[in-house]
């Protein structure tokens, strides 16, 4: 079905050979430079990766975590957790014995062990062509010699000022004369251009040891930290089999906890009980099911999900179809669900996203991120290394889920995807905006399979999304008004957002027509291209 071209909006991009999809241009510029070199979709995937490590730093970088699932042509997968544990030294008691009863998102105990540079390396050796170096190159070259901020980068970079400010090698990094970067302003990191030059040379262990992990350490500890070299060094990258589940005849894999993939896939199991087809796309019943569903789906991530090796229950257990049509049973089609109570959930029993897929078939879903818009606001002076603060989501009580522990992954929230038709690969996918990733993996998802949207318009659609404390709800601007008012009439509180919710890339796979078609969101400075 084709758009309104009366209406603005983008097209997807359709393409024979390769196609890529990034949330930004130079991005996106730098895999299909990659690609066009000889490189595979991982290699153009890890090139734009680094790129965006530079010019957004406010979702992404070398500080941050990883994760990505490679398909090869004949729908084979792996996925690769690249996410760090909590220093060993850390524990519920220790933070208790330092007076810390709150990890907030600027504390240096909400700092991880980052995961990223190591899970790019892992990568690299696991399925990509060129030299690892090779894939550094651009994003050298845009932090020495420097980069325009984009529009939308700028945006979000003045809501953290005072973030910034508050330590004078954060504030030294990332303002002008104290202020964020106007749009178009040239910037350039010549600290980090010798990090990643360093990592260029040396690998990961350039970055896990020796003087930049020395520079990491020091800067957390002055602030109270309780990072070792140690914890560094032993930083590896895991490799995992996704979790699978069908939807109305596609097959959805996420990777296993410690991420929330899982819930994107409980998620989509409630809806399935109701099928979507049966109502507006953009009406309030559709919405009502899709939150109702999100409302118990996040419920049960805070009550079990985090590193599978603190979890009480095989993740396995939280996308048993039993299971599913128990947690169905609570969604009442005319009213909103009162108080979730974690007993009535047992069981019986910002972020980058980049799509990349080649011209041998090979998909790569890739996810990296800092949490929250610049992280924890700490950057290693000496390095120029941009912490992220994963860790913020740890609890300093013990006895919870998500308590920090010494070497603990903590629950995260960045997850890449990859769906299949009749077992063959049919979308590369994933989604942006921190908490909202697996309610927006099952938006687009529904979008495309139940309505028979484009990948494009399944991007551009109308969102929603919901504060995690209260459950109230947030509604872009372009959901109706007669849609805002049957969500009120259903017991909802809701209100709009103030700011785009989230954004996505997504690649589908038509090996048939030998197509491949590719869109990327709006709400970001990024696009598709292919070739």
């Amino acid at each position: 079905m084709l758009r309104d071209f009366e209406i603005p909006g983008r097209s997807p991009v359709f393409s024979k050979n390769a196609a890529v999809a990034t949330s930004h241009p130079l991005a996106t510029s730098a895999a299909l430079e990659i690609l066009q070199d000889g490189g595979n979709a991982v290699d153009a995937a890890l090139a734009a990766c680094a790129v965006q490590a530079v010019v957004e730093p406010h979702m992404n970088g070398i500080g941050g975590d990883c994760f990505a699932i490679v398909m090869e042509s004949d729908g084979r997968m792996i996925g690769f957790n690249g996410s760090g544990g909590a220093p060993k030294a850390a524990s519920a008691e220790k933070l208790a014995e330092l007076g810390v009863d709150q990890i907030t998102p600027v504390s240096p105990h909400g700092v991880t062990v980052p995961g990223a540079v190591r899970a790019w390396e892992t990568l690299s050796k696991a399925h990509g062509e060129l030299p690892f170096d090779r894939l550094l190159t651009r994003a050298i070259d845009y932090a020495e010699n420097g980069f325009p901020v984009a529009p939308r980068v700028a945006r979000d970079w003045v809501k953290n000022v005072e973030k910034l400010a508050k330590l004078p090698a954060s504030a030294a990094a990332y303002l002008v004369k104290g202020e964020a970067p106007k749009v178009g302003t040239i910037l350039k990191y010549p600290r980090l251009a010798e990090t990643l030059g360093a990592i260029a040379s040396g690998g990961a262990d350039a970055f896990y040891s020796g003087a930049i992990a020395q520079d990491i350490v020091d800067a957390l500890a002055e602030l109270g930290g309780l990072m070792h070299p140690d914890d560094l060094a032993a930083c590896h990258t895991t490799a995992v089999s996704p979790v699978m589940r069908t939807y109305n005849g596609h097959t959805i894999a996420e990777l296993p906890p410690n991420g929330q993939g899982v819930i994107a896939l409980l998620i989509l199991g409630i809806l399935e009980r109701f099928d979507l087809r049966n109502f507006d796309p953009y009406g309030p019943e559709r919405f009502h099911l899709a939150m109702e569903a999100t409302r118990i789906g996040y419920s049960v991530r805070d009550q079990y999900v985090t590193d599978p090796g603190f979890m009480d229950i095989c993740h396995s257990t939280l996308v048993n179809e039993d299971y599913i049509s128990e947690l169905a049973d609570m969604v009442s089609m005319d009213r909103r669900i009162g108080t979730l109570s974690p007993s009535a959930l047992f069981p019986q029993t910002d972020t980058v996203y980049i799509s990349v897929v080649d011209k041998d078939g090979l998909s790569v879903s890739l996810i990296n991120s800092i949490f929250s818009e610049f992280g924890s606001g700490i950057v290693a002076p000496k390095s120029g290394v941009l912490l992220h603060n994963r860790g913020s989501v740890f609890s300093p009580r013990p006895g919870m889920a998500n308590s920090i522990a010494g070497s603990k992954r903590p629950l995260h929230t960045i997850i890449p995807a990859m769906g299949l038709k009749g077992g063959k690969p049919w979308l590369c996918f994933g989604v942006m905006g921190g908490h909202y990733q697996a309610c927006g993996h099952a938006h687009l998802l529904t979008n495309i399979i139940d309505y028979g949207m484009d990948v494009q318009a399944a991007i551009d659609f109308p969102r929603m999304f919901m504060d995690l404390k209260s459950h109230a709800l947030e509604a872009e601007k372009t959901v109706p008004a007669a849609t805002l008012e049957g969500l009120r009439a259903r017991g909802h509180d809701i209100s709009l957002s103030k700011n785009p919710i989230g954004g996505s890339q997504a690649i589908m796979i038509e090996p048939a027509r030998h197509l491949l078609i590719a869109g990327s969101d709006p709400r970001k400075d990024g696009h598709a291209g292919g070739y």
